[in-house]
């Protein structure tokens, strides 16, 4: 394999040294969680998506549709990009410039969402372009965010560190969301000057997601190091042909592969609950909008809490058991909502998905960077973010078929349950101080 450390010199000390344990650079690492969760509480979740439904798309039906399709063609972006530009910042020594770049990208078209009003000329599809440029540059700077974790912290604290983040996170999207509700929402005359003429209220939320997104990503760019001086060099072969090794040399982190496959299933159930939690409140239990909305904050802010706590936990007991201890959690609590006789039941169900979702989520990135090699970070996240959308539509298809097949969202829900289950038997394959000894090995 090539060596990228011999590519040029670096502007500051290679991250691991000088910055690992830093806690200003924990800190500033956490708070870009925080920043970007903003995008998909308010956006992808809670307040965006509903609007195009209602306001921008011809009927919520259509709108359902175009934007569940506007959200596969993002996975299929993801999946041909994120490990192709992995390795070009490790080859270039441009993680820096990559995460600035596709957080630029993100804020910009948020931003001009605000101003794609209802009834315009080719509004829904507009929308749905600049949606789709806004989710691609999050789920990519992703990749490169993620990146920095095995460099910021050691590996006997990064468990700890990676629910710090992914706890801070849901914190910071419930606070963007709280702040949306409060000032633009519900306000019969929102400030600033704002007009409910045509939800443009509505639509400013976005320009709280961008600033919001904007202003907290500053502290990670100000301590982020290892990014090459001089002029930039694209080496798009040498990106190509290190991922080429990288695929011929698979057997030496068979264990970073068989966490990628385990993901691949128990991410892909995990996210089906959550874009179908709200839908399964409504259509089994007759949940209104607001009392879905109170649900989704106590699921959020019960994860926030998980990833934060089990932090410690997996650090001592290792990534692999505590994902383990996660699935077996989540597999009983959607058997739960499956069966769930009524809305208590189904409260149970959720606040214990809420509960163990954070660590199965901050436990998956922490386990990943025990298994990355030094100096090919943004690689390996790159196919992390890879295995977490190829089969990303799967989990909806099959839950939607089951549905309308047997007549009954509990059946669909049920679904879940098997990429779980086969998640957890593929992880049980997993060798976790094998993996990190093929990653000191490089």
């Amino acid at each position: 394999m090539t060596d990228s450390k011999e590519a040029g010199p670096l502007t500051a000390a290679p991250a691991g040294a000088a910055r690992r344990d830093h806690p200003k650079t924990i800190l500033a690492w956490c708070f870009y969680d925080w920043a970007n969760s903003a995008f998909t509480t308010l956006v992808v979740t809670f307040i965006y998506a509903t609007y195009f439904t209602k306001a921008i798309a011809p009927n919520e039906v259509l709108g359902t549709a175009w934007w569940s399709r506007a959200v596969s063609l993002t996975a299929v972006c993801v999946v041909l990009l994120s490990p192709i530009l992995g390795a070009l910042a490790d080859q270039g020594g441009l993680r820096r410039r990559m995460l600035f770049i596709t957080t630029a990208l993100c804020v910009v078209a948020t931003a001009a969402l605000t101003f794609v009003a209802p009834g315009q000329a080719n509004a829904p599809l507009i929308a749905l372009a600049l949606f789709v440029v806004a989710n691609v540059g999050f789920e990519l700077c992703n990749v490169f965010y993620n990146a920095y974790l095995p460099d910021i912290v050691s590996p006997e604290r990064i468990g700890r560190v990676s629910g710090y983040g992914w706890g801070l996170g849901y914190v910071g999207g419930l606070a963007a969301l709280i702040v949306a509700l409060l000032v633009f929402v519900r306000p019969e005359t929102p400030p600033f000057g704002l007009s409910t003429v045509a939800g443009f209220n509505i639509r400013a939320t976005n320009l709280l997601v961008a600033g919001w997104f904007a202003v907290f990503s500053v502290p990670l760019f100000l301590v982020a190091g290892g990014e090459r001086s001089g002029p930039v060099k694209l080496n798009i072969r040498g990106t190509f042909q290190e991922l080429w090794r990288t695929f011929h040399a698979v057997r030496r982190f068979t264990d970073a592969v068989r966490l990628l496959l385990a993901r691949l299933f128990f991410n892909d159930g995990l996210s089906t609950v959550f874009a179908f939690g709200g839908i399964y409140a409504a259509g089994t239990f007759g949940m209104s909008f607001a009392e879905i909305l109170v649900f989704g904050i106590v699921l959020n802010t019960t994860a926030g809490l998980g990833a934060f706590l089990f932090g410690f936990v997996d650090d001592r007991i290792g990534g692999k058991k505590t994902i383990l201890l996660s699935l077996v959690a989540l597999v009983v609590a959607t058997s739960i909502a499956v069966v769930a006789p009524n809305r208590t039941w189904l409260w149970v169900a959720g606040i214990t998905i809420g509960i163990f979702a954070g660590p199965n989520q901050a436990a998956s990135r922490s386990l990943m960077g025990r298994f990355t090699p030094e100096r090919r970070e943004a690689e390996f996240f790159g196919f992390f973010a890879f295995s977490g959308k190829l089969a990303s539509f799967f989990g909806p298809l099959l839950l939607g078929a089951a549905t309308q097949a047997f007549g009954s969202q509990r059946y669909g829900v049920a679904t879940v349950i098997g990429f779980l289950v086969l998640g957890a038997l593929i992880l049980l394959s997993v060798n976790e101080p094998r993996g990190m000894a093929a990653a000191r090995e490089g």
